[in-house]
């Protein structure tokens, strides 16, 4: 089956509204890892609004499945994840305005420094995956920086109103995900996703994981965290 990535950026973002210990990002790794979840995920933003860095020191050493840092392309961020070692970095696009990431990363237009930044990541053991839009383009340049993975934002898809909409978007994700797997590409997606519509996108068989945050958190705060994770990985199935 598809894995799941659990992202616990929410978590501290509970704890960052009173500024206090809890709750605890890294306790919710672990109930969350417990409960099934195949891999952790955590942004380390350049504000530092949620996760901070100890958070992410202390989820290298507690994971036990598989540990994704995600984060911008910039030289402090390459810096803190070569020091770390994730087992996987995400480069995301990052606006210091925005309420959460809302598009792909342009691979085209920061060819040279992307290929300047994986080069360092992949050659510390670290699997560079970009996010970046269901686009042809976009899948080429990820090849030709010598990315590991994509992960393929389904904002778009999450977010259409009308079923032809849903639609199309779906098939936009498929046929991406196929063309990034006949390209060499490993294949996740994101962003979005929740009790509703992650089926389908579940489904489509280039896809290897799926990584995925506010819905299961909003869902833990009224179930629990293991529950909440157990429901998404049964929708999964």
């Amino acid at each position: 089956m598809v894995r799941l990535g659990v992202n616990v950026d929410h978590i501290a973002t509970l704890r960052e509204a009173r500024k206090g210990k809890l709750p605890d990002p890294i306790a919710a790794a672990v109930l969350a890892e417990m409960a099934g979840a195949h891999g952790i995920v955590c942004h380390l933003r350049e504000d530092r609004r949620h996760i901070k860095d100890k958070d992410l020191y202390l989820l290298k050493e507690i994971v036990k499945t598989h540990l994704n840092m995600e984060m911008a392309p910039t030289d402090e961020m390459v810096k803190i994840a070569t020091e770390v070692v994730p087992d996987m970095v995400t480069l995301v696009p990052e606006r210091r305005e925005e309420i959460t990431t809302e598009g792909g990363l342009d691979v085209i237009s920061n060819f040279e420094y992307l290929q300047e930044a994986i080069t360092i990541l992949r050659a510390n053991n670290i699997v560079v995956s970009l996010f970046i839009d269901p686009e042809i383009n976009q899948l080429k340049a990820a090849t030709r920086v010598k990315a590991d993975y994509v992960e393929l934002h389904t904002g778009n898809y999450a977010n259409a109103e009308s079923l032809s909409r849903v639609t199309d978007e779906m098939e936009r994700i498929r046929s991406m995900a196929i063309a990034a797997n006949k390209l060499g590409l490993g294949v996740s997606a994101g962003h979005g996703l929740n009790y509703q519509n992650v089926r389908e996108i579940a489904a489509i068989a280039p896809i290897e994981e799926l990584n995925i945050g506010h819905a299961i958190m909003a869902r833990a705060v009224m179930v629990g965290m293991e529950r909440a994770v157990r429901d998404m990985l049964d929708l999964m199935r």
